[in-house]
């Protein structure tokens, strides 16, 4: 039996549509019209058989052909891009200087340093785990090359908004706190001030009246994770990296959704740079 070959170019299409959230942002990235774009959707749910995409109100999702389809596309192109870098000497060299907040560290690096060794084996990278103000100003200072840090209100020249994550209490799974004691402070496990996070739980407490104490401060989220699995206070997080020994609590008052924020030192940056870039934003898309 003869089986159909996948034209990459559309698979790319299709990847770059589902991780930008819009196929008109992926025609604009790729260079392509809409109308171009729409016939590319449309050969690739030919050659699949079924719809890879269906509505959802005003937008699309993935069907569950797509939600298959994405993940081997991925793999595919990951592949070709590897091939045709080697093939063609882009023996890219130097370094590359990327700055993560805390969350993100051990969530995206092992991914992202798996792909972009294998694309840029010359390439040495320098990661730095730090906190939004220092990221920023690394940034600023020309230290770093990529961040990638929480929306703060803050800013660089050449920063690009990823998307949002929703902010959750955290609390011991085994014993996950249902309702603060009316006549005791909640506990709260937090980083040192200033701290947005922090700052956005203690604004959240203050206007449900609910009272509350710092019980323990952490340079680390590895240190909160630790101290409210040992059941010292609760934090405030994303779900981002959350143990399975902690659990979100749904009791406390409700939390705002937290932007995330890929942050460039230049505006038009290495070929190495920008490889690193694109993965970053792979494989936050993914998570997602």
């Amino acid at each position: 039996m003869r089986h159909p070959t996948f034209d990459l170019d559309v698979l790319r299409t299709f990847v770059a549509g589902v991780e930008l959230g819009s196929f008109a942002k992926a025609a604009e990235r790729l260079g392509r019209s809409t109308s171009a774009v729409s016939a590319q959707l449309k050969k690739l749910e030919t050659q699949v058989g079924s719809a890879v995409l269906v509505k959802s109100g005003r937008g699309l999702i993935l069907s569950a052909a797509g939600e298959s389809l994405l993940s081997h596309a991925r793999r595919l192109l990951e592949l070709n891009d590897e091939i045709f870098s080697n093939l063609q000497g882009a023996r890219i060299e130097g370094t590359v200087r990327i700055g993560l907040q805390d969350d993100f560290s051990e969530h995206l690096l092992s991914d992202v340093l798996r792909r972009f060794s294998r694309l840029h084996p010359q390439v040495s990278l320098e990661v730095s785990i730090a906190r939004n103000a220092e990221l920023l100003a690394m940034i600023e200072n020309d230290r770093l090359d990529l961040a990638l840090a929480w929306e703060t209100g803050s800013s660089t020249a050449h920063a690009t908004r990823l998307g949002e994550t929703q902010m959750h209490w955290i609390g011991p799974r085994e014993s996950p706190a249902s309702s603060p004691a009316a006549h005791l402070p909640l506990p709260l496990v937090v980083f040192d001030a200033p701290c947005l996070l922090r700052s956005t739980a203690t604004h959240a407490l203050d206007r449900a009246r609910i009272p509350w104490r710092v019980a323990l401060t952490s340079p680390s989220v590895s240190g909160i994770w630790a101290a409210v699995a040992a059941g010292l206070g609760v934090t405030l997080r994303t779900r981002i990296g959350l143990p399975t020994r902690l659990a979100v609590i749904e009791s406390l008052p409700p939390l705002p959704m937290l932007g995330y924020v890929l942050h460039q030192a230049v505006e038009a940056p290495t070929a190495a740079v920008r490889q690193l870039s694109e993965l970053l934003q792979a494989s936050l898309a993914e998570q997602r």
